[in-house]
C-alpha cells in the first residue's frame, strides 16, 4: 500500500491522508523516477512476458508489509560471492521490480476515476450530518416550550376518569370471585351424590371463569383447588368406571360414560375400562383360588396372601379342586358378561346417536366425535380377544397346577366337561378357538390318560398271567356290535354303547324330556340365556352327574329292560329257584345285583346253546373280553376327550400289541424256528415284534438285567413282558402239548383282530388328519398280523405230534442198493401213516372240547406233512449206497404216502409233494443237469445236495465231475459262513 501511495505522489495524485513519511529509505530510492515510468510506458511489453517475470517473484516477497526484502537476499547470498553472478541476479532482480512497478503504475491509472469520485461523496456526507446537528437542536427547544405550554390540571382529570372505570370493573370481578369460592362446597356434595356429570359441568364453568381473571393472584390459588377438585374428580369417576366390570349397571355406566364425555377423555376413559377388566380378572381368581386354599389349609396363615396366583392354584387340594373350578368359571363369567352389555351398549348409544350431524356443530367437532365413536368400537372389539385370552391364562394356570392323573374317571368328566362350557363361552364371546386352554386341558387329559393307560396295563397283564385259555362259550353271531350275547354282566354292554345311540339311544323317557328341553335351552346363546340372571355354571355340574350316568356306569346293570334286553334269547328264568339267582356277587362292589341271574346258573342251565362245534362260533376267554371291554372304554373316552384322540388310539394299538405280545410269548416262541428253514415267521411279523418288544416290553425288569435298571422315564412307559399261567401245561403228548390252550390263545387273537378291523372306520373318523398314517400303518403291520402267529405256534405241535426221529432210524435200516425192482413199499412207511392216523384221532379228542377252525387244522396239517417230507428228503440223503432200484423204490414209498395221507385230510394241493418228488428224480440227472439243479435248487441242505452227487458217483458221474459238482455246492455253502 506505501508503494503505491508513493507512486500516486509522484504522479500528482493529491489526498488529505497522503504522507511520504512512513516510507523507509530502502523504499524511497526503490520508487521510479518519472523518467524510469515514462520509459517504461514508452517500452514496448509483451503482457505474456511481463506476468510471466511476476510469477516468477518468490511468494515470501507477497506475505506481509513487514517483510524486510534486503535481509531476505542478503540471507540468500552464497559464502563466496561471483561478481558476475550477483549482476546477473541483480538484473533478474530489477527487470522484476519493473515489472511491478509497470502493473502497479497500470492499476493506479485504472483506479483513478474511481477514486475522486468516492472522495467527492465524504465530502457531502459530512456536509449533510452537520445540518442534521442543526436540526435536532431546533426540534429540543420547542419540545421544551410545549411542556411548558400545558397545563396539569387537565392530565390529572383524565387519569381520575380511567381509575374510576377500572374500580368498577374490579368491584364485579371481586364478586365473581366470591362466588367462585363458594362452588367448592357443592361440588362435594355432588360427589356424594354420583353425580359425576353435574360436577365435572360445573367444576369446568367454574375453571372457565377463573381463567377469566387469572392476573389476579387470589386466583391462581383458587385455579389450583379447582384443578386439584378436578382430579379428584376423575379418581372417583375411575373407581366408578372398575365397579362395573364385574357388575354392570346400565344408568350408572350412562352417567359415568357422560363425565368422561364432558372431560373430552372418552378414549382415555376406554383405555381405563380395559385396564380395569383385566385387573378384575386378576383380582377375581386370586380372591376366589385364595379362599378354597386357606379353607382347606384350616388356618389364617398369611404366606397364601403374598403367593403369586400360579403358586397359589398348586395348592388347591383334589377334594376342592372342583367347586373351586366352578366357582372360578361363575366368576370369570360374570367378568365377562359385563364386558359383553358394555358393548351392547356402546352399540344401542351409537344407534342412538348416528342420526346426522346438525349444521350448527362445528366441523372439527363433528370429526373428533366421529373418530371418538371409531375409536371405542375398535377398542371394544380388539378387548374381546383380549378380555378372552386372560381368561384363558388365568383357567390355564389352575388346570396345569394339580396333577390329575390320580382323579377318578367320573371327576375328570366333570372337569373337561366345565372346561368345555367354558370354552363354548369363549367362542360365543369372541369367536375364539380357545387354544390356550385346549392345550392345556389336552396336557391333563394326555398325563390322566397315560396313568389310567398304565394301570390298565398292569391289569391286562395280571389277567394274561392268570389265563388258563379256556374257552369262554358266546353265540355263534357275536362281535362287538351285539355284546347283549354274553353270558357276562351287561356291564360289558356300557362300553360300546356309544356308537349304537344315534341307532337305539339308551335314555328314559323322563331323561329325554329333559334332555330335549335342555336342547331348546342350549340353541339360545349362553349370553341371550343368561343376560338378566343365573349363571351356565351353577346347575351344570348336577345335571352332568344325571347325563352321565349310562357312560360312566362300570358295574352292574343299567335297569330291568336292559338285563331283559340281555338275556331275551334265553329260555324263561321261572324255574330257577330264588337261592339261585342270589348265587352271583359282583366282586368289585360285594352286592348281589338285585334281579340278576347267575352266570354260572345260566351257563349250566343253557349250556347246549353254546354248540362248541359250530363252524362260525367265535373262539374267545375271558381275557379277550377284557381287551375289548377296555377298546370299549377307550374309545368311550376318546369321544370325549376329542384333544387326545390320536393318543387314545395310539393306547388301544399298545392294548393289542401286549395282547399279541404274550400270545406269541407263551406259544409261539421257539429257537428252532430257523433251523427249520420253513419260513414260519414272516419279515412283517419279526418287524412287529421287534417293534412292541422295543416300545412296549420292559425287558430289565427281569432277567439278568434286572439289577441294571434303564431311564426312569423311559421304563415307565414300558410293561414287563407276561408269564404263562403255572396251570396251563404244554409239554403233555395227550392234550397235543396244549392244542387246545394254543387253539383258544391265537384263535382268540385273530378274533380280535377282526373286531379291530371292524372299528378302523369308526378310529379313522376320530383321528386327526395327520396322525392318520400311524393308524393305517398299525392295520396293516400289526393287525393283519394276528392270523400269521398260526404258523410258528401250530408249528411247536406238528413238531413233537409225529415222531420223526423214529422214521429217520428206521430209514437207515432199509437197504437203498437193490437191484431189482420192489412192489411192496417199506415198513417205515406205514408206521409214519399210523402216526398221521394218531394225530388224527388226537385232533378229533380236541376238537370234542374247542373247536378246530378249518384254517388251524390246515396250518397243523401242512405243519406235518413238511415235516414229514424234509424227514424223508433227510431220510433219503442219509443213504450212502443206493441203485436205480432203490429209487425207484424211494418213489413208491412216497406214492404210497400219499396216496394213504389224501385219506387223511382234505388239504390239497400236498404240501412239499414237489420238494420230495424233485429230490428222488435228481439221481438220475446228467453231470451237467446236476450243475444246473445244485445252483438252481437252493431249498435244499448243502449235505443233501453232497450227498446227492456222491450217491451217484460210479454211475452216471465220475470222480472228476464229482469233485466239480461238490466245489459248486461248497461255493454256494460259502457266503453263508
Amino acid at each position: 500500500m506505501q508503494k503505491i501511495k508513493s507512486l500516486m505522489a509522484r504522479q500528482g495524485l493529491k489526498s488529505p491522508q497522503e504522507s511520504m513519511a512512513d516510507l523507509s529509505p530502502v523504499e524511497n530510492l526503490r520508487i521510479p523516477s518519472k523518467e524510469e515510468l515514462r520509459e517504461l510506458r514508452e517500452q514496448p511489453i509483451d503482457p505474456q512476458a511481463e506476468q510471466e517475470i511476476i510469477d516468477s517473484i518468490e511468494e515470501v516477497y507477497f506475505s506481509n508489509d513487514s517483510f524486510d526484502m534486503v535481509q531476505h537476499e542478503l540471507e540468500k547470498l552464497p559464502p563466496e560471492l561471483n561478481l558476475q553472478e550477483l549482476e546477473e541476479y541483480r538484473d533478474k532482480l530489477k527487470r522484476q521490480q519493473a515489472a511491478v512497478s509497470k502493473k502497479v503504475a497500470d492499476l493506479i491509472l485504472e483506479k483513478q476515476p474511481a477514486y475522486v469520485k468516492e472522495l467527492e461523496r465524504v465530502t457531502a456526507l459530512q456536509t449533510n450530518l452537520q445540518l442534521a446537528a442543526v436540526i435536532c437542536t431546533n426540534a429540543r427547544r420547542q419540545l421544551s416550550v410545549a411542556k411548558e405550554g400545558f397545563t396539569e390540571a387537565s392530565l390529572g382529570l383524565l387519569a381520575n376518569q380511567r381509575r374510576r372505570q377500572l374500580l368498577t370493573g374490579l368491584l364485579k370481578s371481586l364478586r365473581t370471585i366470591k362466588t367462585l369460592q363458594r362452588t367448592d362446597v357443592r361440588l362435594s356434595e355432588m360427589l356424594e351424590e354420583e353425580d359425576y356429570p353435574g360436577a365435572i359441568q360445573l367444576c369446568l364453568e367454574c375453571q372457565k371463569a377463573a381463567s377469566t381473571f387469572k392476573h389476579y393472584s387470589c386466583i391462581s390459588e383458587l385455579n389450583s383447588k379447582l384443578q386439584d377438585t378436578l382430579e379428584q374428580i376423575e379418581e372417583q369417576l375411575d373407581v366408578a368406571l372398575s365397579k362395573t366390570c364385574k357388575h354392570f349397571d346400565v344408568s350408572h355406566y350412562t352417567k359415568v360414560q357422560l363425565a368422561y364425555t364432558l372431560l373430552g377423555k372418552t378414549q382415555t376413559a376406554m383405555d381405563q375400562l380395559h385396564m380395569h377388566f383385566t385387573q378384575a380378572i386378576h383380582n377375581t381368581v386370586f380372591q376366589v383360588v385364595l379362599g378354597y386354599v386357606e379353607l382347606c389349609a384350616g388356618n389364617a396363615d398369611t404366606k397364601f396372601q403374598k403367593m403369586q396366583y400360579k403358586d397359589l392354584c398348586t395348592h388347591i387340594t383334589l377334594d376342592s379342586y372342583i367347586p373351586c373350578l366352578t366357582d372360578l368359571c361363575k366368576a370369570l363369567w360374570e367378568v365377562m358378561l359385563s364386558y359383553h352389555r358394555t358393548m351392547q351398549w356402546h352399540e344401542e348409544h351409537d344407534r342412538q346417536e348416528n342420526t346426522p350431524i346438525p349444521d350448527d356443530v362445528p366441523a372439527a367437532e363433528s370429526d373428533e366425535l366421529v373418530v371418538d365413536r371409531s375409536y371405542v368400537k375398535k377398542k371394544l372389539e380388539h378387548g374381546l380377544t383380549r378380555i378372552w385370552q386372560d381368561v384363558q391364562l388365568k383357567v390355564k394356570a389352575y388346570i396345569l397346577g394339580t396333577d390329575m392323573s390320580n382323579f377318578k374317571y367320573d371327576d375328570f368328566i366333570v372337569v373337561l366337561d366345565v372346561i368345555s362350557r367354558l370354552m363354548q363361552v369363549g367362542e360365543e364371546f369372541c369367536g375364539s378357538k380357545s387354544e390356550v386352554l385346549q392345550e392345556s386341558i389336552k396336557r391333563q387329559s394326555i398325563n390322566y390318560f397315560k396313568n389310567y393307560h398304565r394301570a390298565r396295563l398292569e391289569e391286562l397283564r395280571m389277567f394274561l398271567e392268570n389265563e388258563t385259555w379256556e374257552l369262554c362259550p358266546v353265540k355263534s353271531n357275536f362281535n362287538i356290535a351285539q355284546l347283549h350275547c354274553l353270558s357276562v354282566p351287561s356291564s360289558l354292554i356300557q362300553e360300546f354303547k356309544f356308537m349304537g345311540q344315534c341307532r337305539s339311544p339308551s335314555v328314559s323317557p323322563s331323561r329325554q324330556a329333559v334332555s330335549s328341553t335342555a336342547l331348546a335351552q342350549e340353541e339360545l346363546l349362553l349370553f341371550q340365556q343368561y343376560l338378566q340372571e343365573g349363571n351356565p355354571f351353577e346347575m351344570h355340574i348336577e345335571h352332568k352327574e344325571e347325563e352321565t350316568e349310562d357312560v360312566l356306569a362300570s358295574n352292574g346293570y343299567e335297569s330291568d329292560e336292559l338285563e331283559k334286553s340281555v338275556y331275551q334269547d334265553y329260555d324263561s328264568d321261572s324255574d330257577v329257584p330264588e337261592e339261585l339267582k342270589q348265587d352271583y356277587v359282583d366282586e368289585q362292589t360285594g352286592d348281589a345285583p338285585l334281579k340278576s341271574v347267575s352266570r354260572e346258573t345260566i351257563r349250566s342251565k343253557k349250556k347246549s346253546d353254546y354248540n362248541l362245534n359250530k363252524t362260525n362260533a367265535p373262539i374267545l376267554t375271558n381275557t379277550t373280553l377284557n381287551v375289548i371291554r377296555l377298546v370299549g372304554k377307550y374309545m368311550q373316552m376318546m369321544n370325549i376327550l376329542k384333544p387326545i384322540a390320536f393318543d387314545v388310539i395310539h393306547c388301544v394299538s399298545q392294548l393289542f400289541d401286549y395282547y399279541l405280545y404274550a400270545v406269541y410269548t407263551f406259544f409261539g416262541r421257539n429257537d428252532m424256528y430257523e433251523s427249520s428253514g420253513l419260513g414260519l415267521i414272516s419279515s412283517r411279523l419279526r418287524t412287529t415284534l421287534n417293534r412292541i418288544q422295543e416300545s412296549l416290553i420292559d425287558m430289565e425288569a427281569v432277567g439278568e438285567n434286572a439289577g441294571v435298571l434303564g431311564p426312569a422315564e423311559d421304563r415307565k412307559e414300558k410293561v414287563p413282558s407276561p408269564h404263562l399261567s403255572q396251570l396251563v401245561v404244554l409239554t403233555s403228548s395227550g392234550t397235543l402239548y396244549g392244542l387246545a390252550q394254543r387253539v383258544v390263545a391265537t384263535e382268540s387273537l385273530v378274533f380280535l383282530a377282526e373286531q379291530f378291523e371292524s372299528l378302523q372306520s369308526h378310529l379313522d373318523t376320530m383321528m386327526p388328519a395327520a396322525k392318520k398314517p400311524f393308524l393305517q400303518q398299525f392295520y396293516s403291520q400289526t393287525v393283519s398280523t394276528a392270523s400269521e402267529l398260526r404258523k410258528p405256534i401250530y408249528w411247536i405241535v406238528a413238531a413233537k405230534a409225529i415222531d420223526y426221529e423214529q422214521m429217520l432210524l428206521m430209514m437207515t435200516g432199509v437197504k437203498w442198493d437193490i437191484r431189482e425192482i420192489m412192489s411192496q413199499h417199506n415198513v417205515y412207511v406205514d408206521v409214519l401213516l399210523k402216526e398221521f392216523e394218531q394225530f388224527n384221532k388226537r385232533l378229533g379228542d380236541v376238537s370234542r372240547h374247542v373247536r378246530i377252525p378249518l384254517p388251524v387244522s390246515n396250518v397243523l396239517w401242512e405243519h406235518c406233512i413238511r415235516l414229514a417230507n424234509r424227514t424223508l428228503v433227510e431220510g433219503y440223503a442219509n443213504v450212502k449206497k443206493c441203485s436205480n432200484e432203490g429209487r425207484a423204490l424211494m418213489q413208491l414209498d412216497f406214492q404210497q404216502f400219499l396216496m394213504k395221507l389224501e385219506k387223511l385230510t382234505d388239504l390239497r394241493p400236498i404240501p412239499d409233494k414237489e420238494f420230495v418228488e424233485t429230490y428222488i428224480k435228481a439221481y438220475y440227472l446228467t453231470e451237467n443237469d446236476m450243475e444246473q439243479f445244485i445252483k438252481n435248487h437252493r431249498e435244499y441242505s448243502m449235505k443233501q445236495l453232497a450227498n446227492l452227487v456222491n450217491v451217484c458217483l460210479g454211475s452216471h458221474i465220475n470222480k472228476k465231475a464229482r469233485q466239480k459238482l461238490l466245489a459248486a455246492i461248497d461255493d454256494i455253502d460259502r457266503p453263508k459262513r
